[in-house]
Parts: C-alpha cells; structure tokens; sequence
C-alpha cells in the first residue's frame, strides 16, 4: 500500500500534481533519502529544491516544490504547491486525519527523545506503532512525522520541542494527541523565557492539541506543576512522580553499572521492571511512558517487561566499550551525552557516571578513573555563568576523579574544581579533541556532555578514533 498517490498529495496540499505517481516515504535529506520517497524541497540554510534534480536521481518517487527547479524535465513527477513548508503541514494534517490511530505527544525540558523512544519500544510489543525519528520535534519535525504516518497505524508517538515562546501550542494542535504529556520543567533555553513559570506556560500548551476525552499527564513533583495544571484545565490530569500525592508513583530506583532497577505503582498496581542502562532520569522516563501506555489503552504490565529492550538514543547517555590496544582488557567505557545539557540533565550525568566502575590496573595509570568532559550548556539565559558554576555544588560530582572542561560558560566550573579533579580547560572542542589521547587510559569509565552546539561530539569521535569502538 502505498504512503501518498498524486491525487492523495495534491488533495491534502492544494497542490497541482505533475504525472500519476505514488510514494512510499516522505523525505528532506538526499543524503538519506530512500527510492520511492516524496523529496520536500524546504528552504533551510540552502534552498531544497537546488537538490531535485538529485533526489530524482536516487529515485525519489516525486518531489514537493513550490516551482519548477532547473534541470528538470518537464515530464518530471512533481507536486507543486504556493509554499513547499505549510504544504508540508497540511499533509501532516491529512496523515493525521486519515487515520484510527492512538497518539500521544511528548514535550519536556528534559527527557522527551529518551521517553519518546521508550514509547515506542513498548508500543511496538501491542501493535503497528509509528514515532518520530532523532528529534524530529519542530515546525518541519512534526508535520514530517505526522506526513509519514502509515493508514493502519495503530499508536503514534509525536515529540514536540520549542526553542521560543509560542511554538508548542501549534505543533500540538497539528498532532491532535489523545494523550499529552510534559516529561519535566527545567532551565533550558532560559535565555528566551523570563523564568521556569514561563517554560511551563509554553510546555503546557502541549494541553491545547489535546482530543476530546483526551488525557494530560503532568509530572508532579515540580515547582511549576501548577502552571501545568491550570494549563491542562479542562482535560482529565494524571500526575506522576516520586511524591506521594501522584497518581503514578515511582516507588524504587537502584543504580548498578549496567543497569537501573525500578519499582513504581502505576493505575494503582505494582510493576517491577528493569532499563538496561543506568540513570535515575531514565527511571522517571521509563514511569512517565508506563503512564502513557497506559492512558492510550495498552497493557502496562507487557510494557514493563518490554521496558528491558530500550537503550538510550546516540548521544544522549549512550554507553559502548571502546578497545584502545590489542591486548585483552584495554579497554575504557565511553558515556556518549554530548547532544543536550542543561543543570537536570547535566546532574543526572554525573549521577551515571558516579556509579560508575572503573577497572583497575590494566591503564598505564594502574588505577581506572571517573572522567567527565564537559562542553558548555546553551541557552541559559543571564545566569549561565552561575548556573555552570554551581554544578561544582552537586553531591555526584564528588566521585568522579577529573573533570575536563570545554568553552568559556564551563571555565566557571573549572575554575571552582581543586587539586587533581581540576583537569584540562580549553575554549573549543577541537583543542579538546586533540589533547584526549593524553587524557584518558584504559580502564577509565568517560562521560562526555554538552549542549549540541558546544560540538563536544567531536571529542566523542576522537575517542572512538583511539580504538574500536563496540555498542
């Protein structure tokens, strides 16, 4: 069956459809587009439909433009609309609309791609479920999404992010969840709002997309869980949390080095499951999801079990074996977190890392260390400054043996750090990069975390670089 036939396409857009033609797939990236799919030519940092004629070449089935680009035939199957970026909401709009799906949208400052990906592997386990790929959360994110959405899906999970005031309340309005939910409240991208109230007011508008009958799932065991609330007023609220007046209950978290072991209450019953990575955030995601099924009608019970087969996305906690020699047992444990940071996130970083056990003497140091490289958090308003200097206050960070730091914000953790922990400090990535052969051993156990554009990923490749790196 296919995704988008011409006439389909050009029903849902108001566009004119050039030949008879369908597709499996929608796509923006010729890098990755796969033959049959429809290439939507977005203008971003340069002008999708200057890759047509590419895309085509690697089969696409058609394209989205909004006029007939150069070097394409007049014969070529097109779907010419006013403007390529609200066509491409409106076919969101018509995937939605065309389908018996049960969804749930997902924001939060904190935790969305990880329990978005939860979500998707328990749902898997009880039908045809569709989800979001990488962060695929924004204004072209989610109406790609929604456009890709087979008919007979059966529960779709929409990840929902903003950047600035006023983002959320339509992208939520264009997924028509059945269930909503706002994972945490915390200083991220501060410098775009007043306070926490004013992050909550915009994670809250999650709530206006909502169906009718709909649920709102509130995490309550913030500060600004009443700015949620009167945001969720006049939807059914479902609380979840560690404090005992929530409805869900997350009622035990153990860490071990390879895993996090949770007991929580969920719909008044107990549930024992296991996250086969380890982090006390995770355990509040993993909650948050079971909650969410849940809602959306699914056997709580066979998600817990199916809890056991999620593993943290590419750069978000990540773990993986990296063997630096030939010998046996050169070995160093790599955490890759190096696609997001702000102080929740960055705290149950180092709370990973801290249980945490290294291997002693198999390292020219003889003694295997807790290492952290931490690149600055963005968009944290005024107070970026205190707010990375106050990380050197966090009880965890008291086990990890050296902390490196990248750019100008993480200099004011650096410069609080005493003796031996105080490691490297340096302006940008790249000289990070290039000095990390020197700095880690085997045996060590490395988080590396930072926000995106700090670009400490780069120093996650480096270290894979040293060796082979296995998941």
């Amino acid at each position: 069956m296919s995704l988008w036939t011409a006439d389909d396409a050009a029903k849902a857009t108001g566009g004119k459809a050039q030949g008879d033609w369908s597709v499996d797939g929608v796509s923006i990236d010729t890098r990755t587009i796969q033959p049959g799919d429809l290439f939507v030519a977005l203008k971003d940092v340069r002008d999708g439909h200057d890759f047509v004629a590419q895309a085509l070449e690697k089969c696409a089935g058609a394209a989205m433009v909004s006029h007939i680009p150069d070097g394409v035939t007049a014969d070529t199957p097109l779907l010419v609309v006013d403007d390529v970026l609200t066509a491409l909401a409106a076919l969101g709009r018509a995937g939605r609309a065309r389908t018996d799906a049960r969804v749930v949208a997902v924001t939060g400052s904190v935790g969305k791609t990880s329990t978005k990906e939860m979500l998707r592997a328990v749902l898997s386990a009880q039908g045809r479920t569709h989800a979001a790929e990488a962060s695929y959360n924004n204004h072209w994110g989610v109406p790609l999404t929604l456009a890709r959405m087979p008919k007979d899906t059966e529960f779709a999970v929409i990840e929902i992010g903003m950047n600035h005031p006023g983002e959320i309340g339509p992208l939520a309005r264009l997924a028509r969840p059945h269930v909503a939910m706002v994972t945490t409240v915390a200083a991220a991208h501060l410098e775009a709002f007043e306070d926490l109230a004013g992050i909550a007011r915009e994670k809250g508008a999650i709530f206006e997309g909502l169906e009718e009958g709909g649920v709102a799932l509130i995490n309550g065991d913030l500060e600004t869980t009443p700015v949620l609330t009167r945001a969720a007023d006049g939807h059914h609220v479902e609380s979840f949390g560690e404090g005992d007046g929530n409805d869900h209950r997350l009622t035990h978290v153990s860490l071990t080095p390879d895993a996090t072991i949770c007991k929580a209450t969920v719909a008044g019953v107990e549930q024992m499951f296991k996250i086969a990575s380890p982090g006390r955030h995770f355990a509040m995601n993993a909650l948050a999801a079971l909650v969410a099924a849940h809602a959306l009608g699914a056997d709580v019970t066979l998600a817990a079990r199916a809890m056991n087969t999620w593993q943290p996305p590419t750069g978000r906690g990540t773990r993986e074996s990296v063997t630096l020699d030939a010998p046996e047992g050169l070995t160093m444990t790599l955490i890759d977190d190096a696609f997001n940071a702000n102080p929740t996130s960055m705290a149950a970083a180092l709370e990973v890392l801290g249980a945490m056990q290294p291997t002693d003497g198999v390292g020219r140091i003889q003694k295997g260390r807790r290492i952290a490289i931490l690149g600055d958090m963005l968009e944290l308003g005024p107070d970026e400054v205190a707010l990375h200097a106050a990380l050197a206050d966090l009880p965890f960070l008291r086990a990890i043996d050296q902390v490196h730091c990248v750019g100008p914000r993480m200099q004011a953790l650096w410069s609080r750090l005493d003796g031996d922990q105080q490691g490297l400090w340096v302006a940008t990535a790249a000289e990070m990069s290039a000095q990390v052969h020197r700095l880690i051993d085997a045996g060590d156990v490395v988080l590396v975390k930072g926000s995106k554009g700090s670009l400490v990923s780069q120093t996650v490749d480096a270290i894979r670089k040293m060796g082979q790196s296995l998941r």
